[in-house]
């Protein structure tokens, strides 16, 4: 007799021509995942062009309620203003939507899911599940381990956000400014403040009354959603930097419990969808190079503070793998496993 996760499933990928949506139409056909029908969506202004999947041009459609029905999961890839306005449809409709803005993220009927981290969270949903930031994502698949191993009561971080996690617009600002400082040319700017081609900004996002931006916030409050721990203390720096492909952090942890270096990365190591490049003597350590088409987070010079009992460690993941599209597909698939779907 099949069993639930026999059955072929019909997809929709709303955003399907950008970054995100075009990395989720790859994994589907490598995962595996078991497409029926597959609807790529996106704006009025997209709609009537194609997107490859398995080999085929597939013909994209313009968001919209009625482009729902018959749909079991909806991949969100693209704008909040989009998921606000859809993502009930589906769920009216008897799908689920899987968001990856910050829509929903915070409301409290919504499930926000890393699946190696809070699964169970998933058995509550109503139709939509948040996927959290993608700097949220490898911040707290680097924290799980310790948390669960000595218990964690404060971080800071500082992050170095790949140009991607603004989607093909920050690919192709940091790409032309490229080429107009080759020419010894001004770089001109459209998507970020000041030039990110050879230079740092410490800024992601936009910057609320108080100083902090929104990325940052972020950071703290999804990272204690998805651990149900409202006094968990994170403080955080975002910054922009010019690498395509990639989110980096700096992280001091402050555990609960005495834990040394090494009980760390056994911990990390231990972890599913944990990769620990840890090996000072030799120079390895992981980068955004390593991390760059991976679906792991990567963890490495992880080492006890000079004056205090905390931790450093620098953590490494794929901004639109994991800590997007990949976290996405994950969900649907774990919500297929618990039969929810």
């Amino acid at each position: 007799m099949p069993t639930p996760s026999d059955r072929k499933r019909n997809v929709a990928v709303v955003g399907a021509t950008g970054a995100v949506g075009e990395v989720v139409l790859d994994l589907l056909v490598k995962r595996g995942f078991p497409v029926g029908e597959l609807r790529p969506l996106a704006s009025e202004r997209s709609a009537g062009t194609t997107v490859k999947f398995a080999g085929r041009d597939v013909p994209v459609l313009e968001a919209k309620p009625e482009a729902f029905d018959g749909i079991d999961f909806a991949f969100f890839a693209a704008t909040g203003a989009l998921s606000k306005d859809l993502a009930p449809e589906i769920a009216r409709r008897g799908g689920v939507a899987i968001d990856k803005s910050s829509t929903w993220r915070m409301d409290p009927q919504v499930p926000l899911v890393v699946p190696e981290i809070n699964p169970a969270a998933l058995d509550k949903h109503r139709g939509i599940v948040a996927c959290p930031n993608c700097t949220t994502i490898g911040f707290v698949m680097a924290l799980e381990p310790l948390r669960r191993a000595a218990g964690v009561k404060s971080v800071v971080v500082t992050t170095f956000q790949a140009v991607s996690g603004t989607g093909k617009p920050g690919i192709d600002e940091l790409n032309r400014q490229l080429s107009e400082t080759a020419a010894h040319q001004r770089p001109t700017t459209q998507t970020y403040v000041q030039p990110i081609a050879h230079n740092v900004l410490p800024l992601c996002e936009s910057f609320r009354d108080d100083g902090y931006s929104t990325e940052e916030v972020k950071l703290l409050y999804e990272t204690r959603k998805i651990f149900g721990d409202d006094a968990l203390d994170v403080t955080m720096t975002c910054a922009r930097v010019p690498v395509r492909v990639g989110h980096s952090a700096a992280m001091l942890v402050e555990t609960e419990r005495p834990l040394s270096a090494e009980d760390a990365r056994k911990a990390l190591a231990a972890f599913p969808g944990v990769i620990v490049k840890d090996d000072p003597k030799h120079n390895v350590f992981p980068t955004a190079l390593d991390a760059a088409g991976r679906d792991e987070v990567f963890v490495g010079r992880v080492r006890k503070d000079l004056v205090s009992n905390k931790l450093w460690l620098w953590q490494v993941a794929d901004n639109l793998r994991k800590g997007a599209a990949t976290n996405a597909l994950q969900i649907a698939e774990e919500m297929i496993r618990r039969g929810l779907k």
